[in-house]
């Protein structure tokens, strides 16, 4: 069987995602995700009127082609696309890691999903700012979180408090070690009203906050729990491959009786079913329990996948792993 030219695979790409593309183009969506859809070296994403093309080969030369008749067939089948950029993720330098213009001249600073505004900074880092394989997440926390209070753990740009905030949420606070991401989340309060309070806003290692509020016998409604796949700091060790039972246990004394504990895992080499037994294990004390899994959106995983995944996620359906837990404080039941 010939295999599928590029153009033909971005063809079948956009039909599947027409529904995605809304009239005033401010939402984000994976437009081609190349390792489930037959290139692997290519994917692409739109945030607004911007276009952004990650070239993942190996040898970044040989993914260049790629990404070049990518531009091309895109920009002539989307005419409303203003702007993109290239990330390469084996780049020399930090800028092609992070982004270099590809045509244009002005990135979307911010994008509306289920109604919310969420600014973004497409080169801040080698991510996006606003991670798409989560908006299910946003959704959730949206519709489920009126009336609590939440704390939102290696927050990022702080996206999780920002949809728990337009759900109605009666108090939020953002932990992240980096100051420029928070300020990102700032900016995103200002696009949606919400009154910016500096206490909420907490630049500081997760350890060593996470501490700090165990002595001061701080507890909140949910507790979002997203870490980075490992970093190391003075503190501790964030590991997902090996540590995640770890992490958990650290924030479980700050959720309340009744309280939700969300748990991210997007490490590729954890399967599905390891990520699972871990978190049963550490619900056989009766105080945890799985409530929910959450899947990652379908534009993201892929449509009609091609090939498998290195590791097997099921029960869910993409390597990053979101589950809902219920938390229950000992001498009171469920």
């Amino acid at each position: 069987m010939k295999t599928p030219s590029i153009i033909q695979l971005l063809e079948k790409a956009i039909a599947s995602r027409l529904a995605l593309m809304d009239s005033n183009h401010e939402s984000a969506f994976r437009l081609f995700n190349g390792f489930a859809e037959g290139c692997p070296d290519l994917v692409v994403d739109v945030y607004g009127h911007t276009l952004l093309i990650h070239n993942y080969a190996d040898r970044p030369e040989q993914g260049a082609w790629l990404v070049q008749e990518a531009q091309q067939f895109l920009t002539a089948s989307l005419p409303w696309l203003r702007a993109g950029i290239v990330k390469t993720r084996n780049g020399a330098t930090h800028e092609d890691k992070c982004g270099q213009l590809l045509f244009g001249t002005e990135l979307d600073r911010k994008v509306k999903e289920h109604g919310v505004w969420y600014a973004i900074n497409l080169t801040l880092n080698r991510d996006s700012s606003l991670y798409l394989d989560t908006r299910n997440l946003r959704k959730w926390l949206i519709e489920n979180l009126k009336d609590k209070s939440v704390l939102n753990t290696f927050a990022y740009t702080g996206g999780f408090g920002v949809a728990a905030l337009k759900g109605g949420a009666s108090h939020v606070v953002q932990i992240d070690l980096n100051r420029e991401f928070l300020n990102l989340a700032k900016d995103s309060y200002s696009l949606n009203g919400f009154p910016i309070k500096k206490g909420n806003f907490i630049s500081r290692d997760f350890f060593e906050q996470v501490g700090n509020m165990k002595r001061e016998h701080k507890f909140f409604d949910c507790v979002i729990i997203d870490p980075p796949f490992f970093s190391s700091t003075a503190r501790g060790k964030v590991d997902q491959e090996n540590g995640i039972a770890r992490l958990i246990n650290k924030v479980r004394p700050l959720i309340n009786n009744g309280g939700t504990l969300i748990a991210v895992n997007n490490a590729l080499y954890v399967s599905g079913k390891e990520y699972i037994q871990t978190l049963e294990g550490l619900c056989q004390d009766g105080y945890l329990r799985v409530k929910e899994i959450i899947p990652v959106p379908e534009d993201f995983t892929g449509y009609d996948r091609v090939g498998r995944p290195i590791t097997d996620p099921g029960p869910f359906n993409h390597s990053t792993k979101i589950v809902v837990l219920g938390v229950k404080k000992k001498q009171v039941s469920f």
